[in-house]
């Protein structure tokens, strides 16, 4: 059996980053870097991971932010930024929409949904939040009960997106019907 080394190799990582930066323009590049950015940050910082000027990644973070994709904090020093979650979701959403009809979302979520009681009876509550993933005495019992959680709370991220995507779907690409 060989040794599973979770970091990668030095050379790789050069060697991907290198065609990232030779295939991905500024815009490109500040637009990727900014994807993985959770938390505000300097927008000097998303430079340096672009590998482009701090003024050329201001600008596209700016650009970015009117488009909606990133949100802004302009009045700390220097500027942060950092990726809009909401809408990703949004594009998510349309994309499903684009993607299936009514009835195959509709399908959807009443598979999802029943997934979803499936958790519900398990658990007895509705909120993943409420059990404790702590009532177990071995690791392995906890790390189990960890995935479960994590499985019942992306089922229920996966729930608000199909119901997004249906309203979308239903609106003809709208959220509020004409």
């Amino acid at each position: 059996m060989t040794e599973f080394d979770p970091v990668p190799d030095a050379d790789a990582v050069d060697g991907v980053r290198q065609r990232w930066r030779e295939s991905t323009d500024t815009f490109g590049r500040v637009y990727d870097t900014v994807l993985g950015v959770t938390e505000p940050t300097p927008y000097t910082e998303i430079a340096r991971v672009a590998d482009c000027s701090p003024n050329a990644a201001k600008k596209h973070l700016e650009r970015l932010a009117e488009m909606g994709i990133v949100r802004a904090d302009a009045d700390a020093q220097p500027a942060r930024y950092e990726r809009n979650d909401g809408y990703l979701e949004w594009q998510e959403a349309s994309r499903i929409a684009q993607e299936q009809t009514v009835d195959e979302i509709i399908e959807r979520v009443r598979q999802l949904e029943a997934r979803r009681d499936e958790f519900i009876d398990r658990f007895g509550t509705t909120d993943p939040s409420a059990v404790s993933v702590f009532d177990h005495d071995d690791h392995d019992a906890i790390h189990a009960q960890m995935e479960r959680i994590s499985d019942w709370q992306a089922l229920e991220r996966d729930i608000r997106l199909y119901e997004l995507a249906r309203r979308l779907a239903q609106n003809d690409g709208h959220l509020i019907p004409a």
